[in-house]
């Protein structure tokens, strides 16, 4: 007997991504499974579909009812802008909001850039926190989840979704013991004395004098980077510059040592036609800034890491900011916390540092010739 055949219906294009199936429906084959997505005579309707459901296919997820509502596309391209625009002020930096750009790509490649976002469920996120924890830190995976939770939340708080997004019991930051394993591991965030006069004794003029900035009032890399030369009172040995990240006010006394440097770095500085940099106490040999925005590109960072790594004193966690975190543990010991906090541009929330106005010169300098006293014992 003969068998019938069936004309099949040509695709409505060549890119059409579906094909006729003899069940008289579109269909497409992902990961070694058929998959079908609408009758023959309804293809806009298949490719509607298939594009709904494609990036839940080719992850090898299961595919969801269809849910109206906003798509993560939206969602991320509104929450980028309301961030883009905190940069334009002034509010936020140019870094903060790559971090938050990476972390939406990163939303896209794991939900779909269609996905609506009541759609979305603990199982999701549960799955994106794995993939993360396998490749990153405790750390990195703590600022990671913030961002993420940062985003919805932003969502609800505009009123673009009905209720907040559920992440489920296992989307939440690594516990408190695991940071502290995870940083004992790493060992203390800190150089010794004979180190630092070891990396004194090797820097260029430029990088001596931010170590010593460092090492004398606790700055790290973005703090001598936007340092101006108005803060400057190299004469009474002052700098008054607050702190970049906080705008918490600092008054730092110099050591001897560190107004020498200074003065020799001021002396030399290279000439720069931006305006800019022109009132920056460091200006690169191309009369650039030394801060930048770009995460993993920061010129003193970049330079201090070369030095430890010459000295054979590259460790892991140990970068420009270990002179910070010396700084502070050693300053403990002159027992006058306020004035620790107050040169360092931490902010006070106590009821005492509500009320207190300012403190004595006397007790800023005590606490800087503490740690001078350590670093320089003979």
């Amino acid at each position: 007997m003969k068998q019938s055949t069936i004309s099949k219906p040509a695709k409505p294009h060549p890119g059409f991504p579906l094909f006729p199936h003899a069940t008289r429906r579109w269909a497409k084959k992902v990961r070694g499974k058929m998959h079908y997505f609408g009758p023959w005579d309804d293809p806009q309707g298949a490719l509607a579909e298939w594009l709904r459901v494609k990036d839940d296919l080719l992850a090898g997820r299961a595919t969801r009812p269809k849910t109206e509502g906003l798509p993560l596309r939206e969602l991320l391209n509104r929450f980028l802008t309301a961030k883009q625009r905190l940069v334009d002020s002034g509010e936020i930096r140019q870094r903060s909001w790559d971090e938050y750009h990476a972390s939406c790509e990163r939303l896209v490649s794991a939900f779909g850039r269609d996905r609506v976002i009541a759609d979305l469920a603990g199982d999701d996120f549960e799955t994106h926190r794995a993939n993360l924890a396998k490749k990153w830190n405790p750390t990195t995976l703590t600022n990671e989840i913030q961002r993420v939770r940062t985003v919805f939340k932003f969502a609800f708080d505009e009123g673009l979704i009905g209720r907040p997004v559920r992440f489920g019991s296992s989307f939440k930051k690594p516990s408190r013991r695991v940071m502290r394993v995870t940083r004992q591991e790493k060992g203390e965030r800190m150089l010794e004395a004979p180190q630092i006069q070891s990396l004194l004794k090797d820097a260029s003029s430029i990088l001596r004098a931010m170590v010593l900035l460092g090492i004398n009032g606790g700055f790290g890399n973005r703090d001598v980077g936007l340092l101006p030369l108005a803060a400057l009172d190299l004469d009474g040995g002052w700098i008054n510059f607050p702190r970049p990240k906080t705008g918490i006010s600092r008054r730092v006394p110099l050591w001897p040592e560190t107004v020498a440097a200074l003065r020799e770095v001021v002396a030399n500085r290279p000439p720069t036609t931006d305006s800019s940099v022109s009132g920056l106490v460091f200006v690169t040999k191309y009369g650039g800034a030394w801060a930048k925005e770009q995460a993993g590109r920061d010129p003193v960072c970049l330079m201090f890491g070369r030095l430890l790594r010459n000295l054979k004193l590259h460790r892991p966690g140990i970068g420009f900011y270990a002179l910070r975190h010396t700084f502070r543990t050693i300053a403990d010991a002159a027992r006058d916390q306020p004035a620790a906090h107050s040169i360092m541009g931490h902010a006070d929330d106590t009821i005492d540092g509500h009320y207190r106005e300012r403190i004595d010169d006397c007790r800023l300098r005590r606490v800087v010739d503490h740690v001078r006293g350590w670093l320089f014992v003979e």
